[in-house]
């Protein structure tokens, strides 16, 4: 009897190893509970509530209430439509020219620097050490009428292309679609090269000179290796850059002109000046949506598993 007193139960046995393998299923889960938390508690909460607030009528004295009026949307599209299409053409074209300037010096310091790679990097991120509306402030003395590079543009003909293309105004740049395209591709380049230098870093060499070895000359290498395996970073890129560009308010504001204002003006103003708060949720959450949507649709057609 005492023997068998001593020997475990079988029951407690299993009970014990599924607690554990319980306990090992939670733990996942548990790990994702701050995060989880974070999402709910500063975005997930405060886009019900801009979406709520999109929907309601009244005003800031008597007060705002819901009424699901869906014209909100109708109104402060029709009005500011040109400011929204506005934001996505100048985030667009803002987001090729960082591409073609970033890609190449991406590659550069991927694979050409050698010993330089670490300074070549800092300087890269070290605009980030400065505010934003200091750098953008700065081009505002860069781009001035009696500046270098206006006069340089004038010398080598480039104004007048510019001025065929309705980018300038009466050979001035500053506060003009150019200036506010220049900053906009400064501002948000980095967040372009970081992305392609971390996949292009990641890119096994071998496979470049097997190319090599397989007669492709380098353009085609760069064509059939370099580029399919940069896919990653260049969705990314493409997403940090004209993500945050349509939104943007500061260069338009500062380096630009009324004809030029971009959406995020218009929601600025119509949250702190105006204080139309329906009209200003309406507006931010359908420049929500429509890069939401549009995000998805580019990265499924880009075909990036990474980023899928």
């Amino acid at each position: 009897m005492s023997a068998l007193a001593h020997v475990p139960s079988r029951s407690s046995g299993s009970a014990t190893s599924s607690g554990r393998v319980g306990r090992r299923r939670a733990t996942p889960y548990l790990l994702l509970l701050p995060g989880m938390a974070w999402l709910v508690v500063f975005f997930a909460v405060p886009m019900a509530f801009l979406a709520s607030q999109s929907l309601q009528q009244g005003n800031i004295e008597t007060g705002y209430v819901l009424t699901w009026d869906w014209q909100n949307y109708v109104s402060a599209f029709g009005n500011y439509w040109p400011q929204f299409s506005r934001s996505l053409y100048y985030a667009g074209v803002a987001t090729v020219l960082t591409f073609l300037i970033g890609y190449p010096l991406a590659y550069a310091i991927a694979f050409k620097s050698g010993r330089w790679k670490n300074v070549l990097l800092v300087m890269v991120i070290a605009p980030f050490f400065t505010s934003f509306l200091i750098r953008t402030l700065a081009w505002q003395t860069i781009l001035t009428t009696n500046g270098w590079v206006v006069r340089f543009l004038r010398d080598v003909g480039l104004m007048h292309l510019f001025q065929l293309a309705h980018l300038v105004n009466n050979n001035v740049v500053l506060g003009s679609q150019l200036a506010v395209i220049t900053g906009l591709t400064y501002n948000f380049i980095p967040f372009m090269v970081l992305p392609l230098y971390a996949s292009l870093e990641r890119i096994d060499i071998r496979l470049l000179e097997a190319a090599g070895d397989l007669y492709a000359k380098p353009w085609t290498g760069f064509r059939k290796v370099t580029l399919p395996l940069s896919m990653p970073g260049v969705v990314a890129g493409t997403l940090l850059t004209f993500i945050p560009a349509a939104g943007d308010y500061i260069n338009s504001t500062l380096l630009g002109n009324p004809d030029t204002t971009m959406i995020g003006q218009v929601i600025d103003a119509q949250f702190l000046r105006v204080l139309d708060y329906p009209t200003a949720a309406a507006l931010s959450f359908t420049l929500m949506v429509t890069i939401v949507v549009m995000v998805m649709v580019y990265v499924r057609r880009a075909g990036t598993e990474e980023l899928v």
